[in-house]
């Protein structure tokens, strides 16, 4: 099992911020990955969602999942170098708000790639209690099919 730094992450994915959404990895497998975010009142889109009620977007804890599903499958020496994009989200669900000072905790369990095309299930939790949790369905494309790879 492995532990990867904010660092070692960028190393890995190819996203920056304001985008790079995961700050540790602390369990890191061929099969499964458990990601930290943490997340902060200065984050950009609390600018936008809400000023008065600040929370994070939904759509941004699916792709904070995806990044930590994307490092679980970038780890592995078969696929080091591969660009990973998300190509599906099934039956996602989101039951509470994420707010300035959570710390969310991503697991995503990995299941087969076939022809760069894999899936996982992720869940998302605060206090360990799951606030996300649904299904990503990723592709993955040579940098040097990827225009300007």
């Amino acid at each position: 099992m492995t532990t990867l730094t904010y660092e070692d992450i960028r190393a890995i994915l190819p996203h920056r911020y304001p985008f790079l959404l995961v700050d540790r990895i602390l369990e890191c497998t061929p099969e499964r990955a458990l990601g930290v975010k943490l997340v902060s009142g200065n984050e950009p889109f609390f600018a936008g969602h809400f000023p008065e009620f600040a929370i994070m977007p939904g759509v941004l804890i699916a792709e904070a999942a995806a990044q930590v599903g994307a490092v679980a499958v970038l780890h592995q020496p078969a696929y080091q170098g591969q660009m990973p994009f998300l190509a599906g989200l099934d039956r996602w669900r989101f039951r509470a708000q994420v707010t300035p000072g959570d710390t969310l905790l991503i697991e995503v369990t990995l299941g087969a790639i076939h022809r760069g095309i894999g899936r996982g299930h992720a869940e998302a939790r605060v206090e360990g209690n799951v606030v996300a949790s649904g299904d990503i369905l990723f592709a993955l494309k040579s940098k040097a099919g990827v225009a300007g790879g």
